[in-house]
């Protein structure tokens, strides 16, 4: 057999040798038989926790301190007797008055001491009691630090002894590899566990400081773990296990936030899965709801909130752009700015009036299929890294929010600080064009027939009616952004998340939240809502109403759509909003970001 590879100069102990050996035995046996055999043996994870002991040991009796001499004190004193009797010589008559120092007799008695006492490892007694027709035991002492031992226990329904129920990944009692799920626990520390209920049990170990002695009788072999890829998932909800009633054991919980990214290592139980945050240094694994469990509670506890389709009769009915509009000064300002960029039809990027958002529909609510269903449950999402390739396609810039928070602001800002690099896409209808429009430019303009025709090709991200003409925004008109090289900016009804979360877009989404009512009247007092009647433009001051309006649908948005957003922007400041969204789109440009797996394997 050749020799194992190893470093310059090192010599591989035998448990490295063992650990080896596997991958050196199929070209040599003279049978499948044999080699299995072999394989099978030198694999045995009792024979490598017994190799690996040994080398342990080995290690410390070549390093251990060795006393030369354990009665270093009675030679001092013969020593200093013999150099009594020949005084004549100076050095001699300094040596004997060395040795006979007080001093000198104390250390060298404390050598003698420490040289006659053991310090080699002392395995705890077999218990007095020991039955030797007994099931085979193993006694383990572990040492107990702030860390949680990392498994848990319950009693078995059917004989009533208390077992191993889960090994948490990571934690102290997995790393020793000596106890395994299904051992049977019969003593704590020397107390016997039979006769007591899992929580007493708990309440000893907790008591419990330094070396905790078990005694366990082995369960059914585990085979050894498949090493498996890493799993990421997105949470997309929050969870306390403190305040979980379900969960086996709160103590072995993991926290975690909406947004969080977590690693899952075990799926082992179909309830409850095992993770860690992404990052964490702690190697420890922590329970966590499994997506089905959490999904079967989340169906029965769906949500009462859902998104005004209408308002009051008694309110008054608004244009297809019902937005928060600039004052006179910064609209004639941002005007100067442009310097000939043409925003013409820029803001019919498709929003209909609240009263007619009934009319108002998406491609999602034609498209009854199981798989956008699932999507209501927000449990999680497997996630994975992307950075976009140099020279990709920008990722779609998706802007969420309720009616009057900005967001159209924000866009027209965007897309002055570098129209070059930002762009938006040109809305489809089916109205004649006015002499003062350009196809292209303000909409494109088609028949009634071709929309409709569009409409049942699934080829509207969202459309509705609007005084007898259509009006809707394609997907073909995102592409056509794109395509361009630029950063396609879109506002939209947040249920059309659906449509537009494909690898194809990638959108990056952002929610604009407005702040508190009272800040609302501080920084609107001078803007206004555009509305029309009969077809005539005007504005109008924001009223109180609206302002309420505002907060009540942002926040069932936040309650419904929450998991979906990867940025929450408050619009306080239309400036400081717009640096921290201008912040964020260059970090989703040059930085790696979570995002579906799915998107990843296109």
């Amino acid at each position: 057999m050749p020799a194992l590879a190893t470093g310059a100069g090192h010599e591989p102990g035998l448990y490295e040798l063992l650990a080896a050996l596997p991958s050196q035995l199929q070209p040599h046996a003279s049978c499948p038989e044999d080699n299995t055999f072999l394989q099978n043996m030198f694999g045995e994870k009792g024979l490598h926790s017994l190799v690996k002991i040994h080398e342990r040991l080995r290690h410390y009796e070549e390093g251990k301190p060795t006393a030369v001499l354990k009665s270093a004190a009675a030679l001092a004193h013969e020593i200093s007797e013999e150099l009594a009797r020949k005084s004549e010589n100076v050095d001699m008559k300094e040596l004997q008055k060395i040795l006979t120092k007080p001093h000198m007799k104390c250390l060298l008695s404390v050598h003698d001491t420490v040289a006659l006492k053991c310090y080699d490892p002392e395995l705890p007694p077999l218990p007095e009691d020991y039955d030797d027709e007994e099931d085979s035991v193993k006694i383990i002492r572990l040492v107990k630090n702030k860390e949680p031992l990392g498994a848990t226990i319950r009693r078995d329904e059917h004989t009533g002894a208390i077992v191993v129920a889960r090994i948490m990944r990571g934690g102290p009692a997995a790393r020793s590899g000596l106890i395994h799920v299904g051992d049977e626990l019969k003593e704590v520390n020397g107390i016997p566990v039979e006769d007591k209920k899992p929580e007493e049990i708990i309440r000893i170990l907790a008591q419990s400081e330094g070396a905790i002695t078990f005694k366990l009788v082995p369960g059914v072999k585990e085979e050894a773990p498949v090493k498996e890829p890493k799993v990421f998932m997105k949470a997309l909800f929050d969870f306390d296990p403190k305040e979980d009633k379900a969960i086996p054991c709160k103590e072995a919980g993991l926290a975690f936030k909406k947004g969080s990214i977590l690693e899952i290592v075990s799926q082992d139980d179909a309830t409850w899965w095992q993770a860690k945050h992404e990052g964490d240094a702690n190697p420890r694994a922590g329970l966590i709801p499994s997506r089905q469990f959490q999904e079967r509670r989340l169906a029965l506890r769906r949500p009462v909130a859902t998104l005004p389709i209408q308002r009051s009769s008694s309110k008054r009915l608004y244009d297809v752009e019902v937005e928060l509009a600039l004052t006179d000064e910064e609209i004639k300002e941002e005007a100067d700015a442009i310097s000939g960029f043409h925003l013409a039809g820029f803001r019919r990027s498709f929003r209909l009036s609240r009263r007619d958002k009934k009319t108002n529909k998406s491609m999602y609510e034609s498209k009854k299929s199981e798989l956008y269903d699932t999507a209501d449950v927000p449990t999680y999402e497997e996630v994975a890294p992307h950075r976009r390739p140099s020279g990709a396609k920008y990722r779609l810039v998706v802007l969420v929010g309720p009616t009057g928070v900005g967001m159209n602001e924000l866009k027209r800002k965007l897309l002055i600080s570098d129209p070059q690099h930002f762009g938006v896409t040109i809305p489809h209808t089916s109205r004649p064009k006015k002499n003062h429009e350009t196809e292209g430019v303000e909409y494109h303009f088609i028949s009634k027939h071709l929309f409709e025709a569009d409409i049942q090709n699934n080829k509207f991200i969202e459309y509705g009616e609007f005084k007898g003409n259509y009006y809707g925004t394609t997907l073909d008109s995102v592409r056509s952004v794109l395509s361009k090289g630029k950063v396609c900016l879109l506002d939209v009804q947040p249920h059309v998340l659906k449509v537009l979360r494909i690898a194809e877009f990638k959108p990056f989404i952002v929610f604009v939240k407005p702040p508190s009512i009272e800040r609302l009247k501080e920084t609107r007092k001078n803007a206004k809502i555009m509305s029309s009647k009969d077809d005539k433009r005007s504005t109008r001051p924001f009223t109180e109403e609206d302002f309420q309006e505002m907060v009540n649908t942002a926040q069932v948005m936040e309650t419904q759509y929450g998991h979906l957003f990867e940025k929450v922007i408050v619009n306080d400041d239309l400036s400081t909003a717009f640096s921290e969204l201008r912040s964020a789109l260059k970090k989703v440009e040059t930085e790696a970001r979570w995002v579906p797996v799915s998107w990843t394997h296109s």
